[in-house]
């Protein structure tokens, strides 16, 4: 099998590789044990079933059980090997010249309890220890690769989001509407998967709703939600027909290659009534006046209280990003090859920015009985400040 220019360059996959050992280092740990696709695809290049063992010192050891020719073909670790089961991995790591880890870190916001007794009892001497939030902050810093990769996500977003004029019409069912506009996302390339950290969170595409429906409250750790399609999916588009003179919510994440774009925009047939174009007006002055704010060494906690002062003194309180007690504290958040990325720019968040993060800004408001709106765009941080990747339109568009 070829490697394909799509793959992770090599320099890339060694740099994650030694800023994971230095971590292992600063925190006494003698390896990590990698697992879960996400951060398996960032640390060696491959989502084939396999088990990363990155030491404090030395070769990383790719142990794959399936498929190892395309782990072989995908991945730029030097050390790849077959196993055909886990019970395999202590003889592997002797064989390789190491000694069973006395402390070794995995994924343990998202490794199953089941999973973290069977590698308890395989490595029944070895203290197991959470490393995710060490994952989580290395990967939260974009490298230029990266970036541009992020880049062309959003380039494509903004295509997305043009190709709606051409679709949205009265009478169409937001879940018809949504059909078509994932088509044309397929065409141009998106893979489909949208990856998300957060335990019981998952997102297909991503949330398109009209009127009424938009501001429909959900389970999910989103400021909208949406009626669905049936309490199976409880999210997202359903099978109301959209009318005119409402706002049509399209809050869709691109995924190029494994990376994300996140953007919202607001549609409307004929146009909106005055007090919702007044209130989304207002969500873009927010955002102007947030993107002055987020800068490297600003705390994530104090982006989201700003936004609340601002839009207390606006009488907007009540509605801002959710309704009433249903309302999510948050205003952006970190996204790269998962929509829920470091940083959180939420309530009491004391994590610092830094150059290289990209964060999505999503300030909105949400009217009971009327709809849904607000922006969002994908950003990177720079020592300058904010640089706006998504760049389609921003005010109500209408059709």
């Amino acid at each position: 099998m070829n490697h394909s220019a799509n793959n992770t360059p090599q320099d890339e996959i060694k740099g994650r590789l030694k800023e994971l050992q230095h971590r292992l280092m600063q925190h006494n740990l003698d390896g990590a044990l990698i697992l879960q696709n996400t951060d398996l695809f960032y640390f060696s290049g491959t989502i084939q079933q396999a088990h990363l063992f990155v030491p404090a010192s030395g070769d990383p050891i790719l142990m794959v059980r399936k498929s190892l020719e395309r782990a072989q073909a995908e991945s730029a670790v030097n050390t790849i090997v077959p196993i055909a089961n886990p019970k395999q991995i202590p003889d592997v790591l002797r064989r390789k010249g190491y000694s069973l880890p006395d402390r070794l870190g995995l994924e343990l916001d998202v490794l199953p309890v089941n999973l973290f007794f069977y590698y308890q009892e395989l490595f029944h001497k070895t203290k197991l220890t959470d490393l995710s939030h060490t994952l989580r902050m290395i990967r939260s810093v974009k490298s230029p690769y990266e970036i541009g990769l992020i880049r062309e996500a959003a380039r494509l977003t903004d295509q997305v989001a043009g190709h709606v004029r051409e679709v949205l019409c009265e009478g169409i069912t937001e879940i018809e509407l949504a059909g078509k506009i994932e088509a044309y996302a397929r065409k141009l390339g998106h893979q489909g998967i949208i990856r998300m950290r957060m335990w019981g969170n998952e997102m297909f595409y991503g949330h398109l709703m009209s009127g009424p429906s938009a501001a429909v409250p959900s389970y999910m750790a989103s400021p909208t939600g949406g009626a669905g399609i049936s309490p199976a999916v409880a999210q997202g588009p359903g099978s109301r027909r959209i009318k005119p003179y409402e706002p049509v919510l399209i809050d869709y994440v691109f995924a190029y290659q494994g990376y994300l774009s996140d953007h919202t925009r607001i549609f409307a047939l004929k146009g909106l009534p005055d007090e919702l174009i007044i209130a989304h007006t207002a969500m873009l002055d927010l955002q102007t006046m947030l993107k002055k704010m987020v800068k490297p060494n600003v705390a994530a906690g104090d982006i989201y209280t700003a936004a609340v002062d601002w839009i207390g003194q606006l009488g907007y309180a009540d509605n801002f990003m959710g309704c009433g007690d249903q309302r999510i504290r948050f205003v952006g958040h970190g996204i790269g090859l998962e929509l829920d990325e470091y940083p959180f720019l939420a309530e009491g968040q004391q994590l610092k920015l830094q150059a290289g993060m990209t964060v999505a800004l999503e300030p909105k408001l949400v009217f009971p009985g009327k709809g849904v709106v607000g922006i969002e765009n994908t950003h990177v941080v720079t020592d300058n400040g904010l640089e706006q990747l998504t760049r389609f339109e921003e005010g109500v568009i209408v059709v």
